[in-house]
């Protein structure tokens, strides 16, 4: 551990505000320029890439919060990546960190750091050297991954200093400015692309040019982007209305009698983390699969214009199971490999809101530490934090449970649709601003009122 805490002190990290509390305008200016220098990362290229064997996957860029070819081309996979190996292991109890004082969760903190810039480093020399970017003749492969790794870490720091500045987390940040261009261009951009046949990409243009058409391929062609628009509808509400399902807890403040809040539970508890933990890794695996095929080792499966055609990575990716039911076309391995994908995301979102649940300081201890330090108690009780725990223990791990599965299934069924930005990219871009909104809202509240600046002071 000392040598871990060395690593820990001398890895460079953004230095925390100097001031307890961030007003809301600075928040909202660290945000903004965290955004729009992603923005600018994505739309300089790679010097000296001959080929980008990775634009067939453009599809999987959102999720990823990357875009293929550029600096970014990594997106938050290093990060994600790192999340995941971590809490598996701490989960399972092969490393174990006390992540009930600081030092245990600074140590957990900072070995998730050495981890993201370590799959940094893999995941370039994986992109280069299996295949993903070929550079130009005359060009080392080492200058492509130098770029990576770079385009990396900019990824890293971006995102730390949108925790510690800004608004929610990087990572959330980049996939749902990622999903939400990628929604704006295939809703309503009218100019058709040279694999459109003619048609415009946005939907709803490309379904008033179909119907225009009069041809009965053109009424099939509007009538599955249609079913898509709607499917995209459906999600954006259902998804609203089950972000804000929540069980209120009635507390009281001990020193002031005839005064108290609800304390909220969302139903979602463990919010859009499992979703971007388990899309992010199906992503991946799609990836090296691809790259492991185009060096003759079709080990995961095997592709046709990047769609799985077999092997383990066809079963771990959605049908376009919508599509072949609006024309007829469902077949008994379309409905097994939907099941198998449902199963698998359900399964995992919901492992994984356990374990995040326990690494991110939500569980019933932690949540009870707070609200007595916040000078909270049940009414009726005594100020005790084993009673607030006890209480909080009947709530926070149904809540996790169930909303893991639930979020889970969601996720997985909207992929089904084929609903516009994908299903589950979808699901997380309205989940994010859902949670963005609250996080400014609260902000607002904080620097507008003067007696709740006061009390949150105190």
């Amino acid at each position: 551990m000392s040598l871990l805490d060395k690593v820990i002190e001398n890895l460079p990290e953004v230095r925390p505000p100097t001031q307890k509390k961030q007003s809301f305008k600075q928040k909202l200016r660290w945000t903004g320029i965290v955004l729009g220098l992603y923005f600018l990362l994505a739309l300089i290229p790679l010097w000296g890439l001959e080929s980008n064997a990775l634009e067939q996957f453009e599809f999987l860029s959102t999720i990823l919060g990357a875009s293929f070819g550029s600096l970014v081309s990594l997106g938050i996979g290093p990060i994600v990546t790192a999340s995941i190996v971590l809490q598996l292991l701490n989960g399972s109890g092969l490393i174990n960190f006390d992540l009930t004082n600081e030092v245990g969760k600074k140590r957990f903190q900072g070995t998730q750091r050495i981890l993201a810039v370590v799959f940094t480093v893999v995941e370039s020399f994986i992109f280069v050297y299996l295949g993903g970017f070929v550079p130009q003749p005359g060009v080392s492969p080492l200058i492509l991954v130098g770029q990576l790794v770079i385009g990396g870490l900019f990824i890293i720091l971006m995102d730390d200093i949108t925790t510690k500045y800004g608004f929610g987390s990087g990572v959330s940040l980049f996939i749902a400015a990622g999903v939400s261009q990628e929604i704006f261009i295939q809703l309503l951009n009218p100019f058709p692309s040279e694999f459109s046949g003619g048609i415009a990409v946005g939907a709803i243009p490309a379904i008033i040019q179909s119907l225009m058409s009069g041809s009965p391929e053109g009424l099939q062609t509007a009538s599955i982007l249609g079913a898509r628009v709607l499917a995209t509808m459906t999600v954006f509400f259902f998804v609203v209305y089950v972000q804000a399902m929540k069980v209120e807890i009635p507390l009281s403040f001990g020193r002031v009698k005839g005064h108290g809040v609800r304390w909220p539970l969302n139903f979602l508890y463990a919010n859009v983390i499992p979703i971007i933990l388990v899309a992010a890794l199906l992503a991946n695996i799609q990836l090296l699969a691809r790259l492991f095929e185009s060096r003759g080792f079709p080990i995961l499966g095997t592709f046709s214009d990047a769609v799985p055609t077999s092997g383990f990575v066809f079963w771990v990716s959605p049908p376009e199971l919508l599509n072949a039911i609006v024309v007829g076309s469902v077949t008994g391995t379309m409905l097994l490999q939907a099941l198998g994908y449902v199963l698998l995301f359900t399964v995992g979102a919901t492992v994984f809101s356990v374990f995040w649940v326990q690494t991110a300081g939500l569980d019933a201890a932690s949540q009870s530490k707070q609200m007595v330090s916040s000078g909270l108690q049940i009414p009726g009780f005594r100020r005790d934090r084993r009673v607030l725990e006890r209480l909080l223990h009947r709530y926070i791990w149904p809540l996790t449970i169930m909303g893991g599965i639930a979020i889970g299934l969601l996720a997985s069924i909207a992929d089904l649709t084929g609903a516009i930005g994908t299903g589950t990219g979808l699901l997380l871009t309205v989940m994010i601003i859902y949670k963005l909104y609250e996080d400014i809202a609260k902000q607002h509240m904080y620097d507008m009122n003067p007696m709740l600046r006061k009390f949150m002071g105190n």
